[in-house]
């Protein structure tokens, strides 16, 4: 099934790594496999994968359509994603593109899949072609999609930095009342990540590095808010105060610095667990967190299907805000460039590539 479409798009490309992007006139995928949907992009973020894959780090094939955090409207839906998606349904894409369905990961638990080795096409974004552009072409299997309260803007960001920040929260597996602390509450992750904390009934330590940054762990319900500028030790010692001179029951890693995965072990009480998801080449992390403290360490990636759609629902039920400074059109990339690396970006970037699809639902929710 497919709506009357053009044939050609804009695109936002890289062509060359450590270089700026281009946009460019690009054909919009037609060759829709039985999972597959075509989505029109309303909305897509940008995010530090990005980047990474920007300065070739993955090694993607180029030219590449980047982005992998985007939102919009279904357009085409394949034989076998029609069973669950129809023409007119508003989502947030999926990143990973058709997994193997064999390997341990597929024929494990569902919420797995997504890290499944052998997928075909890799990740929107990453390695093929992805959200920034006016259509995208994207795996029904790994889409989800949007309650009505969850607006087209909020959701470009939540595909990614979402989809992180609360398998994390899940994967502490703390009850109502333990606490969590963030390495990087402030931040893209950070502030999503508190939110979710605190509807799962968690209490919430927030520690950030900028002002901005501990302005929004305050705004989002973290109490206390520590300033890692005060040094390692004020840290440690103010975490410990808060929480009975214990330590938080579990703390999860948002930030790249050096040190941090460090910090967050300290921050940790005995025998509690840190959750590592910032991507940083090395995870340095003292022998005697591990050995004598017992901290547990565990990597966490993004949600899967039913993980996603649990976040959906919190974010619909609880409000959840989703902090975001849009652009107005694709033209606008070198300047999101700009601000993201500027390190003075107060929520997630993002390119607003159709907005009569924003206006429409704005209307609709009126």
């Amino acid at each position: 099934m497919a709506a009357q479409t053009p044939k050609r798009m804009k695109a936002i490309q890289l062509v060359e790594f450590d270089s700026p992007y281009e946009v460019r006139e690009v054909d919009i995928p037609t060759n829709l496999d039985p999972s597959d949907l075509l989505i029109k992009v309303a909305a897509a973020s940008y995010c530090h994968s990005d980047a990474m894959v920007q300065s070739g780090m993955f090694s993607a094939p180029l030219p590449l359509t980047a982005g992998h955090e985007g939102s919009g409207t279904v357009v085409a839906v394949g034989a076998k994603a029609a069973k669950k998606f129809q023409i007119g349904d508003r989502v947030m894409c999926g990143l990973p593109q058709h997994p193997c369905d064999n390997c341990d990961e597929c024929s494990g638990p569902e919420s797995q899949q997504q890290y499944c080795t052998n997928l075909e096409y890799g990740f929107l974004g990453l390695n093929t072609n992805g959200c920034f552009a006016e259509f995208v072409k994207c795996d029904s299997r790994f889409t989800a999609k949007l309650p009505d309260k969850v607006s087209l803007l909020s959701a470009a960001p939540l595909a990614c930095a979402g989809r992180t920040a609360w398998r994390a929260v899940l994967k502490t597996q703390l009850k109502p009342g333990e606490w969590v602390c963030f390495i990087g509450s402030g931040g893209g992750l950070g502030h999503l990540g508190v939110q979710f904390a605190k509807a799962l009934g968690l209490r919430v330590i927030g520690v950030d590095a900028t002002d901005k940054g501990l302005e929004v762990s305050r705004k989002h319900g973290a109490d206390p808010v520590v300033d890692i500028r005060g040094g390692n030790i004020d840290v440690v010692r103010k975490v410990q105060t808060a929480t009975g001179g214990k330590g938080a029951h579990a703390t999860i890693c948002l930030s790249d610095h050096k040190d941090a995965s460090a910090i967050a072990c300290a921050l940790t009480r005995m025998h509690g667990t840190m959750i590592q998801i910032a991507l940083t080449e090395i995870v340095a992390i003292p022998m005697k967190e591990l050995i004598f403290r017992d901290i547990r360490v565990i990597g966490s990636n993004a949600s899967g299907v039913k993980e996603t759609e649990a976040m959906l629902a919190t974010v619909a039920t609880h409000g959840v805000a989703v902090t975001t400074v849009p652009f107005e059109g694709l033209h606008e990339i070198g300047q999101l460039c700009e601000l993201f690396h500027s390190g003075s970006l107060g929520g997630r970037a993002l390119i607003v590539i159709d907005q009569e699809q924003i206006d429409l639902q704005e209307k609709n929710l009126e």
